[in-house]
């Protein structure tokens, strides 16, 4: 379907003129289109004359139209259009208006509003063309309330802190955030209830804001250059960090009067990075420069920051130096615990398992294990054995009958081999032999 044309009424103020835009359709009570606030209009105006070259510019539903010549007749057409669909309306009827003359001296006026930020901090500066003493108040109003088809003039707000001031500059800060965008404007007064309203900026909070240089921190490990960046703005700047997805170009280079290698780039989107393969006892020097992709930004580079390497016998003196701590800290652990296992596992063994050592004068016995004193032993069974004593006289032998008593004392002496009942039959036998000698 096709966008009728819009409305509009013009009206010349101290050399401007004032346009207010009705959308269209907007007298009818049903409507194809809505949403309002939807549309964007674009205004073509002309001086009204025969050579005049028509200029456009996109406004708002109520927008004034500056920077005009005064007592001028300019004529006006507005267009409705829906960027989003794609979609461009008709042209409103054209209507034309004088200009007037402006009421106050233009230099009173603050002159070439500019804002400038860094890391989010907003600073509006203007210029004083007026000799005389004049104060400024900085006012400051919310771009959506230019959306609406309502007269927002009465809707701008002073800032705090730069009211009555005598400089040409106050921080804005204050009053700006990341969730919409903003007009500033500079009301100046003199003497005599003078007063003049400066034209408007536009502030972007995004766009308009530059990104400052990251910092740098180095670092040496090994042959291993290790580099720690800090995101602009510092430890505080975590509005920077919410609303910029931010990388980094790290630049390094070999800070040596014979070393003819050019800077090395190295790009990344984390805050630590690292750089291998570096020579010993060589000074090297980093910057770095953070990126915004999104909105095309980036800031200078940060202060160059500069690290000295260690010499190249250095690292294998620390690795042995380390071997041999380990070496030492293992035998002083590792001895001792060697040691008390092992008397602990002889004295077990000598307790539980002992082993029996035969005399010497025993042969034809080996070694064998004795019973442990802590456990049971089976019992054996006894014998009760008797040993019958003969005697063999030989014709023409005497026997002495003292060593013969001799040896039956020693006989009687191993009594592990005789027993009670069989000790009177052997001396009968003995008394026997000794009265035969006789």
């Amino acid at each position: 379907a096709q966008i009728g044309p819009p409305g509009i009424e013009l009206q010349p103020t101290n050399g401007d003129i004032k346009i207010k835009v009705s959308p269209p359709e907007a007298n009818q009570g049903k409507k194809m289109w809505v949403n309002d606030l939807s549309f964007k209009y674009n205004l073509v105006f002309w001086e009204n004359s025969s050579n005049a070259q028509p200029r456009s510019k996109n406004i708002f539903p109520v927008d004034t139209i500056d920077d005009l010549a005064p007592d001028t007749t300019y004529c006006f057409k507005v267009q409705a259009n829906l960027p989003v669909e794609g979609k461009e309306g008709l042209f409103s009827p054209v209507s034309c208006v004088k200009t007037t003359q402006k009421a106050v001296n233009d230099l009173l006026c603050a002159a070439n509003l500019r804002v400038l930020g860094l890391n989010m901090e907003f600073h509006l500066h203007w210029e004083n063309q007026y000799k005389q003493p004049v104060s400024y108040n900085v006012q400051y109003l919310i771009g959506y309330l230019k959306r609406l088809n309502e007269d927002y003039s009465g809707k701008w707000v002073g800032v705090p802190g730069c009211g009555n001031t005598s400089g040409t500059w106050c921080n804005v800060s204050c009053v700006i955030t990341t969730t919409g965008f903003y007009y500033l404007r500079v009301q100046a007064r003199a003497g005599h209830n003078k007063s003049c309203l400066s034209s408007e900026v536009k502030v972007d909070p995004l766009k308009m804001n530059e990104i400052g240089p990251p910092g740098v921190k180095l670092d040496i490990s090994d042959t291993l250059l290790h580099i720690q960046i800090s995101p602009p703005g510092g430890p505080e700047g975590e509005v920077m960090r919410n609303n910029y997805v931010l990388s980094y170009r790290i630049l390094y280079w070999k800070n040596s009067s014979n070393d003819e290698e050019g800077a090395k780039v190295k790009e990344t989107k984390q805050t630590v990075a690292t750089i291998p393969d570096l020579a010993p006892e060589t000074l090297y020097c980093v910057k770095v420069q953070a990126l915004s992709e999104a909105y095309n930004k980036s800031s200078v580079y940060s202060q160059e920051e500069c690290i000295q390497t260690p010499g190249e016998k250095a690292f294998p003196l620390i690795i042995l130096a380390t071997f041999l701590v380990a070496l030492v800290a293992v035998l002083l652990v590792a001895l001792p615990l060697v040691f008390v296992l092992y008397q602990a596992y002889s004295k077990i063994k000598y307790v539980f398992f002992p082993a029996c050592q035969p005399p010497l004068n025993i042969e034809g016995f080996g070694g064998q294990l004795c019973p442990s004193p802590y456990l049971s032993a089976p019992e054996e069974p006894i014998e009760n054995c008797s040993i019958i004593e003969s005697m063999i006289t030989y014709e023409g032998n005497q026997i002495d009958f003292k060593d013969y008593k001799h040896s039956k004392q020693s006989s009687r002496d191993s009594g592990n081999y005789s027993n009670d009942d069989n000790a009177s039959g052997s001396k009968g036998s003995a008394e026997t032999l000794e009265k035969q000698i006789i």
